[in-house]
């Protein structure tokens, strides 16, 4: 049997801390070898929590020889360059959603890391939920009927404006940060061959560096089916998507984000009525951890073409968007970064 994998994590971020770090504890396939922080005192302070090493600096755990794979939880206008460190220094990677905030880099990650063997994972976690696989087995048994349309929608109310997902130079922004969940689900309902008709995004300012608050999207398969798209950092908090068919539709919300312990509902209306499943409590958590080790397990290190398909679709979002007012600003490429205030986001 394999021995558990030594992770390591580039910073303390807020969801490394709340999520990912207490779903290791009690994995026998997977040890937490070391948390890297700039500060010092903060690398310290999730280390003693968390039971494992402190290192200051990132390139300091990526040199480590008792760390097999790290978890990168920066901003996406860092992953490209820490995850191609990572990979140089020969560690796996799970990296946060958006994998990196361009289509070429995303696409040359991938290939790097099957050039050298190593598992490259984008921690889109809500896929791994059972409650989706459910769905697709109603819609597979035809209790809908025939798909025509999803609707799909994650929207959060405002958060601090110093927060970085309303720093540009950082890849801030409602579609970075939460569009791509509704891209997500439209390819895991209707598969990766979609086309975007139309976009939209409004931009906001904050921290005198506007970036998009909120968008949609409407995408369309090669047979019609239409995915309406929805997301937003200005609105209350909705998670949920409805699949219609030619005999009724299937409405899930608590989507994209539920805890471990919260029972999922679904909705299957029909002609007739309504009928509500509840479906047990599963942890997406710790089952895309699950995911990512067996990967490490079976080497399963081939380019995962997914990730860039789903590159290639937010950012096809991006170019095809309205004019909005003030003008979006592309990017497809972060500028080299003017001096922004990044508290260290973990």
């Amino acid at each position: 049997m394999m021995s558990a994998v030594r992770l390591g994590v580039l910073s303390g971020a807020d969801i490394a801390v709340r999520r990912i770090l207490p779903a290791l504890r009690d994995r026998p396939d997977v040890r937490l070898a070391a948390v890297a922080s700039r500060d010092p005192a903060k690398a310290r302070r999730v280390a003693d929590a968390f039971g494992c090493a402190a290192v200051t600096g990132y390139e300091k755990l990526l040199e480590r020889d008792d760390v097999d794979a790290v978890y990168v939880p920066l901003p996406p206008g860092l992953h490209t360059e820490w995850v191609s460190r990572a990979l140089a220094a020969g560690k796996h990677v799970l990296v946060e959603k958006p994998a990196t905030v361009s289509v070429t880099d995303t696409a040359r990650l991938t290939l790097q890391a099957a050039a050298r063997g190593l598992v490259l994972r984008e921690n889109y976690m809500f896929p791994h939920h059972a409650q989706h696989r459910a769905v697709r087995d109603l819609i597979s048994r035809g209790e809908i009927g025939r798909v025509r349309s999803l609707t799909a929608t994650f929207t959060i109310p405002p958060r601090d404006p110093a927060d970085i997902r309303y720093q540009a130079a950082l890849g801030g922004g409602a579609l970075f940060d939460l569009g791509g969940y509704p891209v997500r689900v439209a390819r895991y309902f209707l598969g990766s061959n979609l086309t975007v008709l139309a976009a939209g995004l409004r931009t906001g300012a904050a921290a005198d560096d506007p970036v998009d608050v909120a968008g949609h999207a409407v995408l369309c398969t090669t047979d019609g089916v239409l995915a309406h798209l929805t997301f937003g950092l200005d609105g209350p908090y909705r998670s949920e998507y409805r699949i219609a068919g030619s005999r009724g539709d299937i409405e899930v919300n608590r989507a994209f984000t539920p805890p471990a312990d919260h029972p999922p509902e679904i909705t299957v209306t029909r002609s007739g009525g309504s009928e509500r499943l509840v479906l047990p409590p599963d942890d997406q958590v710790g089952n895309a951890l699950g995911a990512f080790l067996r990967a490490i397990r079976e080497g399963d290190s081939h380019p995962d073409a997914g990730i860039v398909r789903q590159a290639q679709l937010v950012e096809e979002i991006r170019r095809r968007a309205c004019p909005a007012q003030p003008a979006v600003r592309s990017l497809t490429r972060p500028a080299a970064a003017p001096p922004v205030r990044w508290a260290d986001p973990g």
